[in-house]
């Protein structure tokens, strides 16, 4: 049997060899960092392909349905700024042009003879990551271990996004056991950040906003455990949805630590626009995936619920501003984003007051807990079959475990400790309901607080509690770094080890031209109204 790493070389090559040799670019030096405006001046894209690239989901949806734009032109040319985005920062997987130009022709001709679409989402080019499968297509998932595992069939969520007329088109890059807030692999490597691309494009879906971000794709679906979604898109400045468990189906696709119910990962979207993520989750949760997935809620897409019918129809809403988690204090670039939606908020005309945050710590400490319960066994399993070395570091120049290295050398629980976890677990998420219910006190209101928008950096623990909360939860963009206006502050005093290695990881010039992005959390399964809100906050911003 061939070497491991003989496995991930031969799986390059054959990624390589799947690049028509036309859609090859230049490359810019190294040092250039900052690639963002590099697909529309490489020369590769001609006007057309730039203007569709830039539209957004809604008008692309909307020139399809028309006739004006045909899924062939519209797909062929997302697929060459994503093959631009992938030589510039690394960050697909699958690459099948044929096979989605294939489908694009289908749906065209369908137009053609019927002159109607195939479904919400007709002719839409739209991007997976390499979790999903799709029927013929190998699925790695970051493991060498994986290389030669094709897919009997599509999984519920691929099937679905076919029937609502979509084009999956690529597949995107991840870590290794997808329990990291970076993108690295032994097959594929690393994902790069395409504002800078000496930073991370963060994980577990990095491959996703990093390609969402180059406008290589209009629609990218992502998972997210404890914040895989929210962190790239807050990294690579576009725009995230964290749905609640079950919201979206899971089924057929692969996972880490699969069986692991206790906080399960869901499946959400990831897009250049507020609006991609409201057409995603409408289109899916109308073609009911509960009759297909039996671990997806039964709950209808609700537009009452989108015209906040529970939040005074978006009428003087009272949004809370959660400046820190009481663990970890955010950096400079960070406050000043608050700021600036605080006053926008303001000016728009709804009530901003300040979140108290309730024991984050403790919900953090049992997301590690669970997962811990048995990741080691889970890890060590997968990579025993070719002997590939688990991944313990992020790091470029050293060997210090860096984020959840508790989770590869830790042992586990056994199934009473776990319970006890569990159990935990349900008492802090009763205590937080009892905590947000008491602020109908403050807000003025007659209803407790609308949404909390919070930092989504410089730490996992700012996503990774609304996750063991299942709070839904989205990603909006704010500002970038700029070095001049976010200067390093004198040290504070500092809450423990943790914020202090935190806050000397800042340097304002390392991460010039980075994305600002917050989260607003709402409660469970109140994704419509989370969409809703993050629409009349991003206006606010924009003015």
């Amino acid at each position: 049997m061939p070497s491991w790493y003989d496995l991930a070389v031969d799986k390059r090559q054959r990624q390589s060899k799947t690049i028509p040799s036309q859609w090859r670019i230049q490359l810019p030096p190294e040092a250039a960092t900052d690639v963002i405006p590099y697909p529309e001046t490489c020369g590769l894209l001609t006007p057309e392909e730039i203007e569709i690239t830039n539209a957004s989901v809604e008008s692309l949806l909307v020139k399809l349905a028309t006739g004006e734009w045909s899924s062939f032109v519209v797909t062929t040319a997302f697929y060459k700024r994503a093959i631009i985005s992938h030589q510039l920062v690394n960050c697909l997987t699958e690459i099948f042009v044929e096979r989605a130009l294939a489908r694009a022709t289908e749906l065209d001709e369908y137009m053609k003879k019927t002159g109607k679409v195939v479904g919400p989402l007709h002719g839409l080019p739209v991007s997976l990551k390499d979790q999903l499968c799709i029927k013929g297509l190998e699925t790695t998932m970051g493991y060498v271990s994986w290389i030669g595992k094709y897919a009997d069939s599509n999984a519920v969520l691929v099937d679905i996004l076919y029937e609502c007329g979509a084009v999956p088109f690529v597949r995107t890059n991840v870590p290794q056991t997808l329990m990291w807030a970076e993108t690295f692999n032994n097959i594929f490597g690393r994902t790069s950040n395409p504002h800078n691309r000496s930073l991370t494009s963060g994980g577990s879906s990095g491959g996703e906003g990093a390609l969402v971000a180059l406008k290589g794709s209009p629609l990218g679906v992502g998972s997210d455990i404890g914040g895989s979604i929210r962190i790239p898109a807050a990294f690579c400045g576009v725009y995230g949805l964290r749905p609640s468990y079950g919201r979206i189906p899971y089924g057929g696709a692969v996972n880490s630590m699969e069986g692991q119910d206790s906080m399960p990962s869901v499946l959400g979207p990831l897009s250049g626009s507020i609006g991609g993520l409201k057409i995603f989750m409408e289109a899916v949760i109308k073609a009911e995936p509960w009759l297909r997935d039996p671990l997806t809620v039964r709950k209808h897409w609700n537009d009452e619920e989108y015209k906040l019918a529970d939040h005074g129809r978006g009428k003087d809403l009272c949004f809370a501003v959660m400046w820190d988690d009481g663990v970890v204090i955010p950096h400079p670039p960070v406050k000043r984003a608050l700021e600036m939606t605080q006053k926008a908020l303001i000016k728009a005309g709804h009530k901003v007051i300040d979140w108290t945050p309730l024991k984050h710590r403790e919900l953090t400490g049992v997301a590690f807990d669970i997962w811990r319960s048995g990741s080691v066994e889970d890890f060590a399993i997968t990579t025993s079959a070719t002997g590939e070395p688990l991944i313990h570091t992020m790091s470029l120049d050293d060997e210090k475990e860096t984020f959840l290295p508790s989770l590869r050398t830790q042992g586990g629980l056994t199934a009473h400790q776990l319970w006890q976890v569990q159990r935990y677990k349900r008492d802090l998420r009763t205590e937080y309901m009892a905590h947000w219910n008491a602020t109908s006190s403050q807000t003025g209101t007659g209803r407790p607080v609308d949404a909390i928008i919070c930092p989504a950096a410089p730490y996992f623990g700012y996503t990774s509690a609304w996750s063991v909360l299942d709070y839904a939860a989205s990603i909006f963009p704010v500002t970038s770094i700029d070095p001049h206006q976010d200067t390093k502050q004198p040290p504070h005093q500092f809450i423990d080890g943790l914020d202090q290695e935190i806050y000397e990881l800042y340097e304002p010039q390392a991460f010039q031209s980075a994305p600002v992005c917050l989260q607003l959390v709402g409660r469970t399964l109140e994704e419509e109204a989370v969409l809703a809100m993050t629409g009349i906050v991003d206006s606010a911003l924009r003015g």
